[in-house]
């Protein structure tokens, strides 16, 4: 097995404490939502301001691990941390999300596409995140974080195709859905992506988020 294969299966299984937490704050979140008479701008308003930043700490991850990883680049590293970050986020917190709305037959379902509908909002941030990680690829932050970061604006893409209740189908069905929009995307984004380009110009053996965060 090579180091890249024992790296993606190391980083899943140690992904999956943080996303099943992630998960069960997410079904929090919905329930308050469902039956707190929570407007339903309150999710719309949360899912444009979660979905950007999530793009942004997605670029720092993902350009920030190339960088380190690999003699690239700028040309090379915009290419990795633009697809790495603006990509998989729109995977996890759109495309998964909105699967599960279909599959749920929610009544307000619609796929929200941020370096489309925002694009002045998300691209640049993306571009701020890949530059900043280009010049200081050492940047950390904790990957409980971004699990939450990323959970949760799936969630609020979720809920704002909910109508006013949700039975307990549907809500398991939710459940597996926020799982599977973080635990992969976000684990691809932040380590599979940005190795399966960096070559052989490493300095450093494989990466590990045991300790609970990317460096």
């Amino acid at each position: 097995m090579s180091a890249t294969a024992r790296t993606i299966g190391r980083e899943l299984k140690v992904h999956m404490p943080f996303t099943a937490f992630g998960t069960l704050t997410g079904l929090v979140i919905m329930a308050i939502i469902l039956y707190g008479g929570v407007q339903h701008s309150f999710s719309e308003l949360l899912f444009w301001n979660l979905h950007p930043f999530h793009v942004f700490l997605s670029a720092l991850a993902t350009a920030g691990m190339y960088r380190r990883h690999s003699r690239g680049g700028f040309p090379a590293t915009l290419l990795i941390g633009y697809v790495g970050s603006v990509g998989i986020a729109t995977l996890s917190d759109s495309l998964i999300p909105y699967l599960g709305e279909w599959m749920m037959d929610l009544p307000n379902r619609e796929l929200h596409l941020g370096f489309i509908e925002k694009w002045w909002l998300v691209n640049p941030l993306a571009l701020a995140g890949i530059v900043l990680a280009y010049f200081l690829p050492r940047t950390k932050f904790p990957h409980a974080g971004h699990v939450l970061l990323s959970t949760w604006a799936s969630l609020f893409h979720m809920t704002m195709a909910m109508g006013e209740r949700l039975d307990l189908f549907s809500a398991a069905l939710a459940a597996v859905f926020l799982f599977l929009a973080v635990w992969v995307p976000c684990c691809t984004s932040d380590i599979v992506f940005p190795l399966l380009f960096s070559g052989s110009g490493s300095d450093q053996g494989p990466p590990s988020c045991a300790a609970g965060c990317i460096d």
